[in-house]
């Protein structure tokens, strides 16, 4: 991802960091190894305009392009509407460069009778939604406004609706236990959206709450019942009790039926039955009690966010009790586990390939055989520039380069530490090949900053990224140490296309 870090003192451009500021300094690397990742997947995936000083903003528009290309041409295979194509505002599956999953709200045209004027509105409410950030919402990514098509990018959630699990399932219905965190995590949402001044966030309904694999996040779009006076924050109460008695019944309820079975004393006829009594009746009527708050005909006599979260957050915690807290969703839903297919993008080199199987022979007798090769035009000494002591800065090196043929690698890591202390010369593969020997030594901390010094002394060197991706892989940092081997493979097809090709 882009640029190296702050500046460095001219004595030895690539210092090592203290010892007692070690801990630190791996955080360090592991924010700036993203950064670096969002700047390059920006400059390639996002055609992103940038801000003042160069960064590219944190929430910003896609090109119709790139949304056309994530989603196959809005072809209808890409369609996840409710209600297919029928839909008045279509919703593609989209998947981004960076094989990110992505979600692409298609707005009918009929909607922006007035393309300046809801230009301006799109850009300045998605921007501010779009800053919103927690685990309990399928976050807003970006948006597009290219003539007249209005798009909304939000996160992918695999796993369908609450309305799809509770009003039309197949194999079994929502699990008391996940309704029951359905309940507190929708609250904790809303409470989150409150809090960051967004209380407007009343458009809540069954068809709004999406499920990830294992984070059950929440998300709405459009009101489900309109309350009886105009859009408030008491509203968004409003819509959380209709949400709270599709969760009761397994149904539609109009929510003034709902009040007249409670106050006459017939709250259990709520129920689901599908449920066939698997649910706890104390649990029910706390429930059913809240419900009852929300649907207040009055504004004022309804609860907050925070009366919300505080009302269910006990019965979550009697339910984890009983239940695996982290169960995934699609458990708990009785649905299959949506299985990644495998990239089609493999890697085009043995180094590349080595990385990805994170076979540390393969990387060591490619190092061994590549030899220097890479680091050619990195360092031209002039003929007045072989002193002593360059002499002997090399044979350390020489040293180095014997013991890590031979597979001696802490003494490798000495002579090659000694090495690039001196400061004289600096050399990208000497910081791999230490890195290697970090890795041998199961030192994957000291192995990842060797590898990202790599990167800053030869930015675009494939090598630097692979040797990125397999200590994060030993750092149990997956999803990071994908993301780098596609980094690494996408700059060796490119180096390919350039006839430079490793």
């Amino acid at each position: 991802m882009g640029a190296c870090c702050s500046p460095l003192p001219p004595g030895n451009p690539h210092p090592e960091p203290a010892a007692d500021d070690e801990q630190n300094h791996h955080h360090h690397n592991l924010r700036l190894t993203r950064r670096r990742r969002r700047r390059r997947q920006q400059r390639r995936s996002f055609s992103l305009g940038a801000g003042e000083g160069g960064e590219a903003p944190a929430f910003a528009e896609f090109s119709l392009d790139e949304l056309k290309a994530a989603t196959n041409g809005f072809g209808a295979e890409s369609i996840v509407s409710e209600s297919g194509d029928k839909a008045p505002n279509l919703v593609y599956k989209g998947r981004l460069q960076n094989r990110r999953w992505i979600a692409v709200k298609k707005f009918a045209r009929t909607a922006w009778p007035d393309p300046k004027q809801n230009f301006i509105g799109l850009a300045g409410g998605s921007s501010g939604v779009g800053k919103l950030r927690h685990r309990r919402l399928a976050n807003l990514i970006r948006y597009c406004c290219d003539g007249d098509d209005r798009l909304l990018v939000a996160e992918y959630m695999p796993n369908d609706t609450l309305a799809k699990h509770l009003f039309h399932w197949e194999i079994q219905t929502i699990e008391w236990a996940m309704r029951l965190k359905v309940a507190i995590y929708i609250a904790e949402a809303l409470e989150y959206c409150s809090s960051e001044g967004r209380p407007l966030y009343h458009d809540l309904n069954a068809y709004r709450v999406l499920f990830d694999e294992p984070g059950w996040k929440s998300y709405s779009t459009n009101l489900a019942y309109t309350p009886p006076e105009r859009v408030m924050p008491e509203s968004m109460i409003f819509s959380f009790g209709t949400v709270l008695l599709d969760l009761l019944s397994g149904k539609h309820i109009p929510p003034s039926h709902a009040l007249d079975m409670i106050r006459a004393r017939n709250s259990l006829a709520l129920m689901d039955s599908h449920l066939e009594g698997n649910f706890s009746k104390e649990e029910a009527t706390t429930l059913v009690d809240l419900a009852c708050q929300c649907l207040q005909s009055e504004p004022r006599d309804r609860p907050n966010t925070k009366q919300l979260v505080s009302t269910l957050a006990p019965l979550q915690s009697k339910s984890e009790k009983c239940f695996d807290a982290q169960v995934p969703s699609y458990v708990m839903l009785g649905i299959q586990k949506h299985e990644e297919a495998p990239a089609t993008h493999h890697p085009l080199s043995p180094m590349g390939e080595a990385c990805s199987r994170i076979d540390l022979t393969a990387i060591h007798q490619i190092l061994v055989t590549t030899h220097y090769r890479d680091d050619e035009g990195t360092n031209e000494l002039s003929f007045q520039e072989w002193t002593q002591q360059m002499m002997d800065i090399l044979e350390i090196r020489k040293r180095g380069d014997f013991t890590f043929r031979y597979k001696d690698f802490k003494a490798a890591i000495d002579c090659y530490s000694q090495f690039i202390d001196a400061g004289t010369i600096v050399s990208p593969t000497v910081y791999v090949r230490r890195s290697l020997c970090h890795l041998m030594c199961d030192q994957p901390d000291a192995a990842l900053r060797d590898a990202m010094q790599s990167q800053c002394i030869y930015p675009d060197w494939p090598t630097a990224f692979y040797m990125q991706a397999v200590a994060l892989a030993k750092l149990n940092m997956q999803s990071d140490a994908m993301d780098m081997l596609h980094e690494a493979t996408g700059l060796e097809e490119k180096m390919q296309k350039d006839g430079k090709a490793p």
